[in-house]
């Protein structure tokens, strides 16, 4: 900067603020409102939110983690006990939900495998194809052709057909 300022143009801040000063002895009404609503509605609320929270952190329940006890096969039910088949077949519904999901994961990564490989995806992607045919396959033996109503019952029948004609093929082929 040059050494000849001109002073009046560029004024020198003053050095020190000068201090607010009260006129008045009468207190301000905001900020007599802000505290009592300070301590009669936000200090309690806050209070007890907190104490809510520690108690909460407390007892942790993870819900994306529930674990059911496995159950009785339908197989494994004494004859008329209802509650039983109830139970039974419950737990054919989250197993198929399970089975459905795990097809669903497999199937979304050979899509992220492919979008990420391009033209590269038969090669570098062969692995995910062989997992989701495995999967897939695996999916359609166990509840294939049981339709929207299927439930465990005829589940079990497919499969016992199944096994009955493992068997006869095994018995012709050895004689």
């Amino acid at each position: 900067m040059p050494e000849d300022r001109d002073w009046e143009v560029y004024k020198v801040p003053p050095t020190r603020t000068p201090v607010y000063e009260r006129t008045t002895s009468v207190p301000n009404p905001a900020t007599f409102f802000q505290t009592v609503f300070n301590y009669v509605v936000d200090a309690p609320v806050t209070f007890v939110r907190e104490w809510i929270e520690r108690q909460q952190n407390k007892n942790k329940f993870y819900y994306y983690h529930q674990k059911f006890r496995r159950v009785p096969d339908l197989s494994e039910c004494l004859e008329g006990d209802y509650l039983c088949f109830f139970e039974a077949e419950a737990q054919w519904r989250r197993d198929r939900m399970v089975d459905q999901e795990i097809v669903e994961i497999v199937r979304e990564r050979l899509g992220a495998c492919k979008l990420r490989e391009g033209p590269n995806q038969f090669q570098n992607c062969a692995k995910e194809v062989e997992q989701l045919a495995q999967v897939t396959k695996a999916y359609q033996d166990r509840y294939g052709d049981l339709g929207v109503h299927g439930n465990a019952r005829t589940c079990l029948m497919k499969q016992k057909h199944r096994m009955m004609e493992e068997r006869k093929a095994q018995a012709n082929a050895s004689q």
